[in-house]
C-alpha cells in the first residue's frame, strides 16, 4: 500500500460546504490511504459575532439559508433541507457548543469518532433541522453514536475543551487557514472549498506524485 498522506481537515458544524465535502473525503480516505486529523474552525462562535456579521439574528438565518441553497445544489446526496430549517422557530445555531461536543466525542473515540460525531451533528443540523445549540440535542446524538453519555457530558463541560478549540484556532492561523472546509496535506499543500470528488481525487494523487 502507498504511503499515507496526512490530511489536516478544518471544519465547522454549521458549515454547509463542509457537509458537502465530508462524504467525498471519506471515500477518498479509504481509496487513497489518507490519515485524517480533525480541527475545529468556528465561523460564528457566538450570537454577538453573528449579529456583528449579519446585522441581526433574523438576518443571519435568512442569509445563511441562502448559502444552504447553493450547498444543496452541490450536494451529491440531496440531504440539505433548506425549507425545513426556515420553518424552525429557533435562532440559527452558533458554532461553539457543537464544536466542543465534537472534541468531547474525540476523547472517547479518537479522530474517527470525532468525524463520525461531526457528521452526525451536521446531519441533525442540515437534514433533520434540529437545534444544535441545545445541549440535549448534542447529548442525544452522542447516545445515538453509542458513546458513554455520562462521560460525554462530563467531557463536554470540561474547560479543557475550550483550550482545544483555541489550539485549533492557533493552528489554523499558523497554516494560513481563513475559511472552511480546508485541507492541509502533509503540512504543505492546502486545498480549500468543497471540491468535487474527481477534482479532489486528482489533486491528492498529484500531491502523492510530487512527494515521490
Amino acid at each position: 500500500m502507498s504511503q499515507k498522506l496526512k490530511v489536516d481537515y478544518f471544519h465547522d458544524v454549521i458549515c454547509g460546504w463542509c457537509y458537502v465535502l465530508s462524504p467525498r473525503l471519506r471515500l477518498l480516505a479509504d481509496e487513497l490511504n489518507l490519515d485524517v486529523y480533525h480541527h475545529t474552525f468556528a465561523l460564528s462562535p457566538n450570537k454577538e459575532h453573528m449579529k456583528q456579521n449579519f446585522g441581526s439574528l433574523a438576518q443571519a438565518k435568512e442569509t445563511i439559508l441562502g448559502h444552504w441553497q447553493q450547498c444543496a445544489l452541490a450536494d451529491d446526496q440531496d440531504r440539505i433541507n433548506v425549507e425545513g430549517m426556515r420553518k424552525q422557530s429557533f435562532d440559527y445555531p452558533t458554532s461553539h457548543l457543537g464544536l466542543l461536543a465534537c472534541k468531547a466525542a474525540q476523547i472517547q473515540t479518537g479522530e474517527q469518532g470525532h468525524w463520525d460525531y461531526f457528521d452526525a451533528v451536521q446531519d441533525a443540523h442540515m437534514s433533520e433541522n434540529r437545534n444544535i445549540d441545545d445541549p440535549e440535542v448534542l447529548i442525544n446524538l452522542a447516545e445515538i453514536q453509542g458513546l458513554n453519555v455520562q462521560q460525554f457530558t462530563h467531557d463536554l463541560n470540561n474547560p479543557q475543551r475550550e483550550i482545544e478549540l483555541s489550539q485549533d484556532k492557533e493552528l489554523a492561523q499558523k497554516m494560513g487557514i481563513t475559511s472552511v472546509p480546508s485541507l492541509v496535506i502533509n503540512q504543505r499543500w492546502q486545498i480549500s472549498g468543497a471540491q468535487s470528488l474527481e477534482d479532489l481525487r486528482q489533486q491528492l494523487i498529484q500531491i502523492r506524485e510530487d512527494i515521490k
